[in-house]
Parts: C-alpha cells; structure tokens; sequence
C-alpha cells in the first residue's frame, strides 16, 4: 500500500513540477529525475526508514542542484550522521562521509544564507563528535565559525575550539601567546552573547567556568606571565571596564598574583563604573593585603553597608574585618568587629570566638592579677568556640593548655583575696568581661 501511495505521490509531482517550466530551471536539467528522487527519499524519510532513504537521497543530490531545496542538504546531513556511528564502517569510510558530511554543511553555509548561523553552528558541533582526534582541525574549523557567528555562536563551542587549543599548545604547535588570545576572544565574545531565560544565563556561566579550569589546566597563566602580557594593555585603556572584567578574572584565579598593583587598579576600574558591595569587598581584600589597612577598612564598611549584600555575607565581612583588625594591632575594633559577626550569624560564631580569646590573650593588662585574669577571659571564650564549632576543640583545647600556664598560684590569689570559682571582672585594652578566678596549685 505504502508503495502506491510513494507511487502516485510520485507522478503527482511530475505532472506538477512538468508543467511548470521555472521550476524545471530550478532542478537543474533532468529535472524529472531530480524530482522523482526528492520524492523517493522524503517520502521514506517522512516514514522513518533512513536506510532506504539514503540511497536514494544519494541519487536526488547527485542529480538535483543544491539550491533545489534547503531539505535536500538538512536531511542529508542528518542521514549522513547516522551512518557516520554505524560501528560497522572502516576507518577509510567514516572519513570519507564525515568529509562528505563537511562539505553539505558549507553549501548550506555559502548557498542558504537565512540557515547560515544554525547551519555554522551545527557544522562546529559535528565538526567536535567526529574530528576529536584531529585538534588541529577542530582548532581551525571552531575558530571559523566563532568568527563568523561571533555572539550567535553556542556557548558549548567556545569550549570546544578552546580546549583544542590546549591540545595543540601541550604537543608545541601553539604558543602561549595563542593559548592566551585564544582564551580571551572566547571569553569576550561568550560575556557579550544575549540571554533570554535563566536557563540561557546557567549555560553560558557554565561555559565560562570550563574555559577558565582549561586555562589554569594549561599552566599559561603563570602571575609572571599574565602581568607581562596584561599590563600594557591596561596602561593603554585604564578605563576599559570590558579589560579590567578580565584581568581581575585572571590574576584572581593565578597561583599568588593578587598582591600587584595591576589587579588592584583593575578592581579600581570596575568599582568606578559598578560601585557594588562585590567590587568594594574585592578592593578591601586586595587593600588589606598591600598592608594599606585604612582604604582596606574604608571598602569593607562600604560593603557591609551596602543594601544589596544580605546577613549572612555581612557577618562573613564583619569576621573578615575583625581578622584584618587583630593581625594589624586595633584590638578594639578587631573585638567590635567580631561580635557583630556573632551577633549577625551563627556560622562565624566559633571562629569569632576564638579571635575574641586570642585578643584578651594578647590584650596590655597591667598589674599581678590583671595580667593573669585576662587568660580567664581568653579561657571562656576557647570553650565558646569549641561549643559553637567541635571542628575547632584542638586549637581551642590547645590554647587552653597554653593560658592554663599563666593562671595565677593559689596562694597569690589568696593575698588578692580571690579563690576558685569566685567573680571576677576584666577590664583592660578597651575591653571588659566577666570572668571566673581559676588558679595553679
């Protein structure tokens, strides 16, 4: 029944396309035939059965022109992909139908252009399934079609091109240098693509997490190297927000490279153009680790003041800011700091803690009893945040051991009129606790 209807189908087309003198120019001179094998292939492939369609899909290209019809170059691709994973074709044939395969692909390039970027794209995926062994030619070919495509061109494609620029730069066919711009112009062209949902959005954040692991995989991006390389270009075009996006990403993810003056004028450069809690807090990390602890805490406060950051990250500041504070001597605002940490979240609790203890460890407290009272304060705050956090009980059951030392005798308490388990209140290096006496027999 099934050849019947092919059948009629057939001389209903004929007698069509017979009539009709134009349309005997666009299936080329034997135009009968042409359009006989269009209507034998499609019907088949209508149905399904791709085996007998391929054959004679085979004869409609070899007779019609490729510009008869887009379907005769979009199905042919497809069939010619299936026959392509057929495990039974030799090397030598497989080849032949992936250059086969190839060729299709750039008529439908140079002679459907309104098809031009979907048939690009396609052409790359294709290109990656079945030329992973040939970096070379995937290196090239990918890097056709991001240049053609530009922001049209799939995020999955940056990937792809770039991770065979890595296999080629390993074999020493590439530079670093190409490595480099290589890395670059994917990047730049992918953070410019449009998106329309969240799902476009995850995938080419996705995409610009793979490139930069491939990039750090390759070893290019050696602090030494990326200085040289991004320096100049800053210098020419400090104010090129695009630029420093860029030098910021790289330096920040180079082994040791974010103490230089280069990445902080670049997070400099993105603070100017986007004022937000992240680029101030990025601007108080890079402050605090050039030792300029005035701009350091100037950022940070900016961060934590800022609407847009919410409690959790706040509290995370405030311990950051407490941290910085102790290790540069301002005890005072390093003990303000971390309380707030406390009193904003209880997951910086024990660390907080803990830098409350050492700061009453270390705190100027004169006279016999008070430079041994302030080790019962740094004590209960040990014990707090072990309490709060188990993860930290040996460096606090540790510094315990270490404060127990300095506990006064008991017979120098008595002489204070102090003993065991009796109140007490500390107060010194503009700090103040309640304690419990505890002494050394």
């Amino acid at each position: 029944m099934k050849k019947i209807v092919l059948f009629i189908s057939i001389l209903v087309a004929s007698a069509l396309f017979s009539s009709n003198a134009s349309a005997q120019g666009k299936f080329g001179p034997d135009s009968a035939e042409c359009i006989k094998y269009l209507s034998y292939y499609t019907e088949y492939y209508k149905q399904k059965n791709y085996d007998s369609a391929l054959p004679n899909w085979r004869k409609a290209y070899a007779l019609c022109p490729p510009t008869s019809r887009y379907s005769l170059l979009s199905d042919g691709t497809t069939l010619l992909r299936r026959e392509i994973t057929k495990t039974t074709n030799t090397a030598e044939h497989k080849k032949a139908l992936i250059d086969s395969l190839m060729v299709i692909y750039q008529q439908r390039v140079d002679l459907w252009p309104k098809y031009r970027t979907s048939s690009l794209n396609n052409m790359a995926l294709d290109m990656y399934n079945y030329m992973k062994n040939d970096s070379e030619a995937i290196y090239k070919g990918l890097g056709e079609v991001i240049a053609k495509n530009g922001t049209a061109t799939k995020p999955n494609i940056f990937v792809f091109h770039f991770n065979a620029a890595c296999d080629l730069y390993q074999k020493g066919d590439l530079t670093e240098d190409d490595v480099m711009n290589a890395y670059e112009n994917n990047v730049n062209i992918l953070s410019q693509i449009p998106t329309k949902n969240e799902i476009e959005v995850k995938l080419i954040e996705k995409s610009a997490s793979d490139l930069e692991k491939l990039f750090i995989e390759t070893g290019v991006a050696s602090c030494e190297k990326l200085l040289a390389t991004y320096t100049p270009k800053y210098e020419a075009n400090p104010d090129d927000l695009d630029l420093a996006k860029s030098i910021a990403r790289m330096l920040g993810k180079a082994e040791d490279c974010n103490n230089n003056d280069l990445y902080l004028n670049a997070v400099n450069t993105i603070y100017k153009h986007d004022p937000s809690y992240t680029s101030a807090y990025y601007l108080f990390r890079l402050y605090s680790a050039k030792g300029d602890i005035e701009n350091a805490i100037k950022y940070i406060e900016e961060a934590i003041n800022s609407p847009e950051s919410d409690t959790e990250t706040d509290a995370g500041y405030w311990f950051e800011l407490a941290s910085v504070c102790m290790n540069n001597n301002m005890n005072s605002k390093a003990y303000s700091a971390a309380e707030k940490a406390i009193d904003m979240s209880d997951t910086f609790d024990g660390k907080a803690y803990m830098l409350i203890g050492q700061l009453w460890a270390s705190a100027p407290c004169g006279g016999e009893i008070g430079s041994r009272a302030k080790f019962w304060v740094a004590t209960d705050y040990m014990v707090k945040a072990k309490n709060a956090d188990p993860s930290l009980t040996e460096a606090a059951d540790r510094a315990i051991g270490q404060y127990r030392a300095y506990f006064p005798k008991t017979d120098v308490a008595f002489m204070y009129d102090l003993t065991n388990g009796q109140g007490y209140t500390v107060s010194c290096g503009g700090m103040r606790a309640s304690t419990t006496v505890r002494t050394n027999r």
